[in-house]
């Protein structure tokens, strides 16, 4: 039986890193991705030299109906989705009050309402066993400058895991939110700017762990959440930081 993971934002970043994680575990991934066809042709060939299986799937997670044509494009390949990893994000800087209305909701829905839209689609092939994670950050709990429309999305979305969880639990169905440490992604680079790369130096040199965030450190703790061992666990967001959260 071959395992399926469906990673939405899965071509760059933290999400190809979650794909390659679950790839290396024999797992056929499929990759999301909205727009840069050789990017996701590179994401794609990386899996494949790791020794994985992949299938890309282009399609825009801000509707019901691109999620719709996400779940159709895996049934055609698989009837089960072992793992759902929600990692697309819209990095759209703003302030709230400064937000440009049709930007700011596109982006509420593709950061954080796309979660209830692909999680509805996949009826059917989400089953008893199956895992969602929703990737999310210190964003949605305390104010960061220029990060409205990704931090309210956030905190939406981390809601939506509560009730969600409470609504899969009776199928054997988990979901749970992931919050790693800041990295240098091309969504941190889009509200930093260039500033970007010395706030991640930054963090990691303040870190009390005394160094910043690995791919290793979330993508082996998600590899557990899946398995049957953490099967009990449910509903939770975990920070995956070293304690940089716990500062005052």
């Amino acid at each position: 039986m071959v395992v399926s993971t469906l990673v939405l934002g899965g071509s760059r970043g933290i999400g190809l890193e979650i794909a390659s994680g679950f790839a290396r575990d024999g797992s056929h991934v499929f990759i999301n991705y909205a727009g840069n066809d050789a990017v996701a042709e590179k994401a794609k060939q990386r899996i494949l030299d790791e020794g994985g299986h992949c299938t890309l799937v282009k399609a825009d997670v801000s509707t019901t109906e691109g999620c719709t044509a996400i779940a159709h494009a895996v049934a055609r390949e698989t009837d089960r989705v072992d793992q759902l990893v929600h990692s697309a994000v819209m990095a759209y800087p703003t302030t709230t009050l400064g937000a440009e209305p049709s930007r700011f909701a596109k982006a509420v829905s593709v950061n954080g309402l796309s979660l209830l839209y692909i999680t509805q689609a996949l009826e059917g092939l989400l089953i008893r066993g199956s895992t969602v994670f929703y990737l999310t950050s210190r964003g949605g709990r305390t104010v960061v400058e220029n990060y409205a429309a990704i931090g309210v999305s956030k905190a939406l979305a981390e809601s939506l895991v509560r009730y969600m969880a409470v609504e899969l639990a009776p199928s054997g169905i988990r979901i749970n939110c992931i919050a790693p440490g800041i990295v240098e992604t091309e969504a941190v680079r889009a509200v930093f700017g260039s500033d970007a790369g010395s706030i991640v130096a930054q963090s990691g040199d303040k870190n009390p762990s005394g160094r910043g965030v690995q791919s290793d450190d979330y993508t082996e703790l998600m590899r557990f959440l899946a398995s049957p061992a953490a099967e009990y666990i449910t509903g939770q967001t975990f920070f995956v930081n070293g304690g940089a959260n716990l500062h005052a």
